[in-house]
């Protein structure tokens, strides 16, 4: 069942589940300066992308900008050398326990993304969320040729988030978001359940709740005060 990107779990039967929980992987998975610049240490580029996720998160470079340049220096590079880069990628504890939180209650993990789709696609296979979103590399001959083939911001984001619902047949009010920070923020406006992890200002100002840790797992017990509330 393909909405976006292009991995899905197959769900056949909807009746399993009670709703969706979309999870950021930037500043909330992978803790600051995020992904995008573990991958650019590999690259030789980690000075020029802290300074770009910097001004992306001080809204001084939209996430399509901050993509544009961040492609280059992938040309030549192939998914599956970035992925064995992203077996060191840094995380907060308690992902995989978090995920199978989730499912045990029914609800459904969805990754939720401005990372590239080839490390939400890591993720997603590492830890068993059901989907992912995220800009798009063009890829030739199994290389990276330096160019997006689909840009995506917060918007999009959100977009991706209400349509994979919407397809599923879930409402926003089904909707769970854990995120950090100006990325998230459309998606949190938008579904039933927002939760700020770690988060900045911004988004504690827009979350419905907050909860800080090094561990994922403490995103818990408010899903299911929300999951007691909505039976």
């Amino acid at each position: 069942m393909r909405v976006e990107g292009d991995a899905w779990e197959d769900i056949s039967d909807l009746s399993e589940w009670g709703g969706i929980v979309f999870v950021d992987i930037d500043g909330t998975l992978v803790p600051a300066p995020g992904s995008a610049v573990h991958v650019a240490r590999y690259l030789g580029t980690e000075r020029e992308m802290t300074k770009a996720e910097a001004a992306y998160a001080a809204g001084l470079l939209t996430n399509p900008e901050v993509a544009a340049a961040d492609a280059l220096a992938w040309a030549g590079h192939t998914e599956e050398e970035i992925d064995g880069w992203l077996t060191q990628l840094p995380l907060v504890d308690g992902i995989a326990e978090t995920v199978e939180w989730c499912r045990a209650h029914r609800l459904l993990p969805v990754l939720a993304t401005l990372a590239w789709q080839p490390i939400g696609r890591h993720l997603s296979k590492r830890f068993a969320f059901a989907a992912y979103c995220g800009p798009e590399l063009e890829c030739v001959n199994g290389s990276f040729t330096g160019r997006v083939q689909a840009p995506l911001d917060e918007f999009g984001k959100r977009d991706f988030a209400l349509r994979y619902a919407k397809h599923l047949g879930f409402s926003p009010s089904q909707c769970a978001a854990i995120g950090d920070s100006r990325s998230d923020l459309p998606l949190f406006d938008a579904i039933g359940l927002s939760i700020a992890y770690n988060a900045d200002q911004q988004a504690r100002d827009r979350a419905s709740l907050t909860v800080d840790g090094g561990d994922l797992m403490a995103v818990t017990p408010l899903l299911m005060n929300w999951l007691s509330r909505n039976r």
